[in-house]
């Protein structure tokens, strides 16, 4: 199956159905973030330090698979010079519909994360990844496009899940078991019952990716590894008790 289009055609309903990563931001934070008062997630709960952005004013910023009017208008009204790249045209509508409402001038295009061909080498100053890449079956090419369009000294910031949590039964059993091998992929580590279903109820398709996926093969690209931290789902769910499900990371196109 084309996982790129199936996975479009979920989060446009995600959309349609209001799910919570598709909410836009209200007009008091962007008044707020106009202001100097601002704050963006890549991780469900704990905001980006400031320290990790250099001055955001003109700073050309690339929101990678960052729809959903979230983080894209903050950055901007804060300054930036923004572009989202997603998959979803859906949630790229949202960012598109708070740039016109206040003068936010967010550029918006359609694409799957793993092909940047639509951009020149160097074309920008940061690029802002919350937890997307879970979408894509391959992280290899993500990494290398984002180190090619980002200028020298270019910072990439990605939010990431803990692979383990993609190896655990399902949340509501007491203990928590290890059930999945890793690498995780919906396609091939689900019983094909519980695949079909989440096929035929259009939900996204989900990749665990291993740390070495996910770290390693960002420093491969060339990435130099500045800044970690790791996050939860604020208490929200029942493995925040054990372990945090999220991790960012900060890292830089050496010059």
């Amino acid at each position: 199956m084309n996982i790129t289009e199936h996975n479009r055609d979920a989060w446009d309903r995600f959309v349609t159905n209001k799910d919570r990563w598709t909410i836009p931001v209200s007009e008091e934070d962007i008044e707020k973030a106009k202001n100097g008062h601002w704050n963006v997630v890549l991780t469900p709960a704990k905001p980006v330090p400031h320290e990790w952005f250099p001055d955001l004013k003109g700073l050309k910023i690339l929101g990678l698979a960052s729809g959903g009017g979230q983080q894209g208008p903050i950055l901007a009204a804060a300054g930036a010079d923004i572009t989202i790249f997603d998959n979803s045209e859906n949630q790229l509508s949202q960012d598109w519909k708070l740039s016109e409402a206040f003068n936010l001038n967010i550029k918006t295009i359609q694409g799957d994360m793993k092909d940047l061909s639509v951009f020149e080498d160097e074309s920008f100053d940061l690029i802002f990844n919350p937890c997307s890449v879970v979408f894509a079956d391959d992280l290899k090419p993500i990494w290398r496009e984002c180190f090619r369009v980002l200028k020298p000294n270019g910072i990439l910031m990605t939010g990431l899940i803990n692979p383990i949590i993609y190896q655990l039964g399902p949340e509501e059993s007491n203990p928590l078991q290890i059930i999945y091998t890793q690498p995780y992929s919906d396609l091939n580590s689900l019983p094909k019952e519980k695949l079909d279903k989440l096929i035929a109820d259009q939900e996204p398709l989900e990749f665990g990716h291993s740390l070495t996926d996910q770290i390693g093969e960002q420093l491969k690209a060339g990435f130099i590894m500045t800044d970690f931290y790791e996050d939860d789902w604020n208490g929200e769910k029942p493995i925040d008790a054990y372990l945090p499900s999220f991790f960012a990371t900060r890292a830089i196109k050496r010059g």
